[in-house]
């Protein structure tokens, strides 16, 4: 079947292997037959694949994580990165000036402070605080 040299402290082996059954294996070794039991493999691992986990969702089956909505309004200010809203610090109806702190965003264990981008009144805060919100999610609109 197979053949092999071996050199173990000096001495040569030729090994000739005529058979395998199972666990138990005929060689030659420098001409004398051996039956040779080897020990049975360990058992194949088996590898789990896991699906992607559902978003997480309120009681009411609403979801958490707020996404962008697809109608865009002009004077919507953005989230710059996904993350969790720490602080609102703006309401609807009163008065912004630019660079005003409307939210404190932590993303990836980082505050970040959301800037007023124009003067105007707020029309309508979009998120909450302990919202999670992705990239480019509007929070609020500036009028």
């Amino acid at each position: 079947m197979k053949s092999f040299k071996y050199t173990i402290n000096g001495n040569v082996y030729k090994v000739h292997i005529n058979s395998v059954v199972e666990n138990i294996a005929e060689v030659e070794v420098n001409g004398t037959p051996y039956k040779v039991t080897m020990e049975k493999p360990s058992k194949k691992q088996v590898v789990t694949i896991k699906r992607p986990v559902q978003a997480p969702t309120t009681p009411a089956g609403d979801p958490v994580v707020t996404r962008p909505s697809s109608s865009s309004h002009s004077g919507a200010v953005r989230s710059p990165l996904p993350g969790v809203i720490l602080e609102v610090k703006c309401s609807r109806g009163s008065l912004v000036k630019r660079g005003e702190v409307l939210f404190i965003l932590e993303a990836m264990k980082m505050e970040n402070t959301i800037h007023a981008d124009r003067d105007g009144r707020i029309l309508e805060v979009k998120v909450n605080k302990g919202d999670s919100v992705l990239e480019n999610a509007e929070l609020v609109i500036i009028g």
